[in-house]
C-alpha cells in the first residue's frame, strides 16, 4: 500500500518523560507505516529548553504560525524540584503558555465519549467543552516575594508621562504579590471564537468569572463578551436555536453538576485549566480529552490536556511495565492531521485521521484497554494493556478497518 502523501509540514512539537515514550511508539506504530510523515520537528523537552534558554519554544510557535497547524507532545512546567533534577539555568515558564500567548486565540477541550466508560456524574449525556482564553492571566503573571514591612503598588505610566497608582496591600511582614494582567483585543478574539464555535457545533455557550469580586478585570471580561453578543451574534444564536449567557464561575460548577452536557462553557484561562481537568476525569479519564488551540488568525495547535505522566516514566527508567493511557495523544495527532489535510485539500489524510480515532474507540469498546480505563469500565472483565500493548493493539484494529 503506498503511503499517504502529504504537501506541507506538521510543526511537530516532541515533549518529556511518559507522553515522550508515547510519542514515540504512536509514530513507529501508527503513523509511519501509513504516512509518509512530513513535520517540522522542535525538541521541547525540558533538558532542551533550557540549552536553548527557551528559545525552542519561541521558534516553534514562530513554525506554526508559518505552517498554520501544529500538534504538541506534553511537556514539563519546572518547579523547584524540577530546578535540581533537570539542572536548569532558571525555572522556565509553561511551554503552552508561552506557545498560547504567541498564538493568541481559544483552547477548545472536549471529552472523548467511549460506550463501556461512564461519566461519574450520572446525568452526563452528552460532552461538555471547556472553551479556555489562552492569553494572559497567572500564566504571564509577574511575581514578588515580599520580605517584610512596607507597600505594593500597582502603577500604570501612560505615554504622556502620567502615572496612575493603586495601593495593592500595605504589608506589617512578609508576604507575597502577584501582578497579572490581560488585553482587550485577545478577550474580543476570545468572545468571537466561542461564539463562532457555538454557532459551527449548534451548542449553547455559557461563560463565567467572578465578576462580583473582580469588578474591574473580571467585569472587563463579561462586558466584552455582552457587547459583542449583542452587537454581532444575538440574531444568529436566535436563528440557531441556542443560547449564551453569563454567570458566576461557582453558580456555573453547581449548574453543570445538574445539566446534561452538550454545551460550552467559556471560562479564563486559569479556571479552564482546571474545570477541562474536573471535565475530563469525571468523563473517565485526563486522557479522554480533545485539545486544540484555534487563533483568531487561523493557526491550530493540537495537544494532549494531561501532563507528561511522571510516576509511570520513573517505572519505565526502571525498566518496569507501565500501563499508560495514549488516547489523549493518538487525538492530538489524528486532530492535526485533520486539519492539514482539510487546509490542503487532502481527503486522504483526513480519512486515515477518521481511521485512526474509529481504531482507538473501537479497541477500548472491544474490551482491551489501558489500567486507567480498566479501573472505571463498565464493560466485564476487561484486558489490561501495557503502553506499548494498547497502541499495537490500535495498529491490529486499524489494518481491518
Amino acid at each position: 500500500m503506498d503511503k499517504i502523501k502529504m504537501t506541507t509540514p506538521l510543526v511537530e512539537m516532541d515533549g518529556d518523560e511518559m507522553t515522550r515514550i508515547l510519542w514515540k511508539i504512536i509514530k513507529e506504530e501508527l503513523l509511519l507505516p501509513y504516512i509518509d510523515l512530513k513535520t517540522e520537528y522542535y525538541d521541547l523537552g525540558l533538558e532542551h529548553r533550557n540549552e536553548t534558554n527557551d528559545q525552542v519554544t519561541i521558534d516553534s510557535a514562530n513554525a506554526t504560525k508559518k505552517y498554520g497547524v501544529a500538534v504538541k507532545c506534553a511537556t514539563i512546567t519546572p518547579n523547584a524540584a524540577r530546578m535540581t533534577e533537570y539542572n536548569l539555568k532558571e525555572m522556565w515558564k509553561s511551554p503552552n503558555g508561552t506557545i498560547r500567548a504567541m498564538l493568541d486565540g481559544t483552547v477548545f477541550r472536549a471529552p472523548i465519549v467511549v460506550k463501556g466508560i461512564e461519566p461519574c456524574v450520572k446525568n452526563w449525556k452528552k460532552p461538555i467543552t471547556i472553551a479556555r482564553h489562552a492569553y494572559g492571566d497567572v500564566y504571564k503573571n509577574t511575581e514578588m516575594v515580599i520580605p517584610g514591612p512596607g507597600k505594593v503598588e500597582l502603577v500604570y505610566t501612560a505615554e504622556d508621562g502620567t502615572e496612575t497608582r493603586e495601593l495593592v496591600h500595605q504589608y506589617k511582614s512578609a508576604g507575597v504579590a502577584q501582578g497579572i494582567h490581560n488585553l482587550n483585543n485577545s478577550i474580543e478574539s476570545f468572545a468571537r471564537s466561542c461564539f463562532n464555535y457555538a454557532l459551527d457545533t449548534k451548542q449553547s455557550l455559557w461563560f463565567a468569572t467572578k465578576d462580583t469580586i473582580s469588578k474591574k478585570y473580571d467585569h472587563t471580561f463579561k462586558d466584552i463578551f455582552q457587547e459583542i453578543f449583542d452587537a454581532e451574534y444575538k440574531e444568529a444564536f436566535e436563528k440557531a436555536g441556542i443560547e449564551y449567557f453569563y454567570t458566576l464561575i461557582d453558580d456555573a460548577v453547581a449548574r453543570v453538576m445538574k445539566a446534561e452536557g452538550g454545551f460550552i462553557w467559556a471560562c479564563k484561562n486559569y479556571d479552564g485549566d482546571v474545570m477541562s481537568d474536573m471535565v475530563s476525569s469525571a468523563f473517565g479519564s485526563l486522557a479522554m480529552m480533545t485539545s486544540v488551540l484555534v487563533s483568531p488568525q487561523g493557526y491550530y495547535e493540537y495537544e494532549a490536556a494531561h501532563g507528561t505522566v511522571q510516576r509511570h516514566y520513573y517505572k519505565h527508567l526502571k525498566g518496569e511495565e507501565t500501563s499508560t493511557n495514549s488516547v489523549a495523544t493518538i487525538f492530538a495527532w489524528t486532530g492535526a492531521l485533520r486539519k492539514r489535510g482539510e487546509l490542503d485539500g487532502n481527503q486522504e489524510l483526513m480519512d486515515f485521521a477518521e481511521k485512526l480515532e474509529k481504531a482507538t474507540i473501537a479497541t477500548i469498546e472491544s474490551g482491551k484497554m489501558t489500567k486507567d480505563l480498566a479501573l472505571i469500565t463498565t464493560i466485564e472483565n476487561p484486558v489490561v494493556l501495557n503502553s506499548e500493548e494498547f497502541i499495537k493493539e490500535i495498529r491490529n484494529i486499524l489494518e481491518t478497518l
